[in-house]
């Protein structure tokens, strides 16, 4: 599951660019996360604080190279942070 060497496809770079997520900002996210946790089978949301937001990032992990799906940041920390 190589998440920290997943592609960025043009869709989720204009997604993170509206957002202002830099890919070095993604990429650390992906290669230092705070959790990892499945979505669905073949994705999954890597996320880490990054300042006062919670930067979430999915990953669609059943191909190779992985692919990033979309990024974003969220102030709500908890309610990402305790779901299972």
């Amino acid at each position: 599951m190589g998440i920290g060497t997943a592609i960025i496809p043009r869709h989720a770079a204009q997604q993170m660019a509206k957002r202002v997520i830099s890919e070095a900002e993604l990429r650390d996210v992906l290669e230092r996360p705070e959790s990892v946790r499945p979505v669905r089978e073949g994705r999954v949301v890597v996320q880490a604080m990054r300042g006062n937001y919670l930067l979430r990032v999915f990953v669609d992990v059943d191909r190779e190279p992985a692919e990033v799906v979309t990024a974003y940041r969220t102030s709500k920390i908890e309610k990402y942070r305790s779901q299972a």
